[in-house]
């Protein structure tokens, strides 16, 4: 494995057929990213509304897609994708994606019998009835801080310390500890009321499942901000992984503690309405840094390239939020509410869609024109910084 994840590595670190790559994808940038965007939408909508309507859709499959999440950074993060990388670029597609849509029904099992009892019926039933284990709403924290935990081991650790071993053990390690992290906040942290016959068991930890996740939703934007939107500037080129790590867990985790205290705290924000509007700019930043990737690069400077790419991710994401929202608040909601469909489509629908093109599918069915090798960072000379 690199020793930088490819998305923050330095261009001077890159080899130089990866940067020739590179450059013909930026050639062919904005259109790469719309063409991307016609692929992106439908499974979008897909997850959005298409399990009987929005309702059913969120509790149904957010559940459920935030268990795969883990699992899909996984396999495009640290396995690249294996075991679809094996066969042909359709194929591989389809493999990668089945692989996590069974580690997703897998995990959400998993995460069932921690916050109450086996019962695989409830994993797929919007109604379920006395005595069922719902994971909605009870077992969303669980995962989304395996989520949050596996994208900071991945792009804030740089994958350290399990990079030394090989893609496979190194991938299942990080996920892993990811989950060990995930118990550790549930068991420790999370008050969990349980109704008598609702098959959950109670906790009485000092954070509401709304607080949790107003913390990883702010977590998550930090981390999509530094590190896809502004390619882990302004750390990325620093020669010491351990100050790079140290960098970036201070900004991550600081930051977020700081925009819960001026979010929830000073401004006083709804939970709900922080958690939605965190998933916007996440989804938005998501599509710029990813789906969009580089299209300004070529056009403008550093420093106005990372004000333009943050601005269009903030815009982008605040009319995400608002047309969603706008929407959703005209249907009626008894299960779940308008603003936990508006974090389900930004993140589980769109989010899950862009990664998984991008990043799993490589940008399936145009990869034979964006597909770019891996950087050898471990076997070329380190240069010094200018």
């Amino acid at each position: 494995m690199p020793d930088q994840p490819t998305v923050t590595t330095p261009a001077h670190r890159h080899t130089q057929s990866f940067l020739n790559a590179e450059c013909a994808r930026l050639a062919i940038q904005p259109g790469l990213g719309l063409a991307g965007f016609m692929v992106v939408l439908p499974i979008a909508a897909l997850l959005a509304i298409g399990l009987g309507g929005p309702e059913n859709s969120v509790v149904i499959l957010s559940p459920l897609v935030t268990f795969a999440l883990p699992a899909m950074t996984m396999v495009a993060f640290w396995w690249e994708d294996w075991p679809g990388s094996s066969l042909r670029p359709g194929w591989s597609a389809l493999v990668d994606t089945l692989l996590i849509v069974v580690a997703g029904v897998v995990l959400a099992a998993l995460g069932q019998i921690i916050v109450g009892r086996p019962d695989l019926s409830s994993l797929f039933d919007p109604t379920p009835g006395p005595g069922d284990t719902p994971l909605f709403p009870a077992a969303l924290p669980l995962g989304l801080t395996a989520f949050t935990a596996m994208l900071q081991l991945t792009l804030v650790w740089e994958g350290w310390p399990f990079k030394r071993l090989h893609r496979l053990p190194a991938g299942i390690a990080a996920l892993t500890v990811s989950w060990l992290i995930a118990l550790a906040v549930h068991y420790a942290a999370y008050d969990l009321p349980a109704p008598a016959e609702s098959g959950l068991t109670g906790q009485n930890g000092p954070f509401s499942r709304e607080d949790i996740a107003v913390l990883l939703a702010l977590c998550g934007s930090w981390q999509v901000w530094i590190f896809l939107v502004w390619r882990g500037w302004p750390i990325h080129g620093l020669q010491q992984r351990w100050l790079r790590i140290l960098l970036g867990n201070l900004l991550v985790v600081g930051g977020t503690a700081l925009t819960y205290a001026i979010v929830c705290g000073a401004a006083e924000v709804e939970p709900p309405v922080a958690i939605a509007a965190a998933a916007g700019f996440n989804a938005a930043g998501l599509v710029v840094g990813l789906l969009f990737e580089g299209a300004f690069r070529p056009r403008l400077s550093p420093p106005w390239e990372r004000a333009v790419t943050l601005l269009t991710s903030a815009a982008g994401g605040a009319l995400v939020f608002a047309v969603l929202l706008a929407y959703a608040e005209t249907l009626t909601w008894s299960a779940a509410n308008a603003e936990a469909w508006v974090g389900h489509v930004c993140v589980n629908s769109l989010g899950l869609a862009v990664i998984l093109h991008v990043a799993v599918c490589h940008r399936w069915p145009f990869d034979d024109k964006t597909d770019t090798p891996q950087p050898e960072a471990s076997t070329q000379p380190r240069q010094p910084r200018t």
